[in-house]
């Protein structure tokens, strides 16, 4: 029988084994960081996997990259949204009061 090779789903779990001591040695506080950047990269598994990369960390380099840029994106569309609706908050109050009543 022949030997299989290893999933990229192994390849990353890998990756990530080999960086753990870099992981024990960040602050605290971005230790869930670090973990949420993997979480990033397991999320795009199925499309780097049949990519088959020689170097299975840029494809993972590039699902990190994806997923924040997915964030920023729906961070500056809430943005749009606050502003919007503190410009129209703005514009009822500067709104001369209703003659009618």
């Amino acid at each position: 029988m022949g030997r299989t090779n290893p999933t990229y789903r192994d390849a990353l779990r890998a990756i990530e084994e080999r960086w753990s001591d870099f992981r024990r040695a960040l602050r605290r506080r971005d230790q869930p960081r670090f973990d949420r950047l993997f979480e990033y990269a397991r999320e795009h598994a199925d499309a780097s996997g049949l990519l088959n990369h020689q170097n299975p960390l840029l494809p993972a380099l590039f699902s990190i990259h994806l997923e924040q840029e997915t964030r920023l994106d729906d961070h500056e569309e809430r943005l749009n949204e606050l502003e919007a609706a503190v410009a129209a908050n703005d514009d009822q109050k500067a709104a001369p009061p209703d003659s009618n009543s």
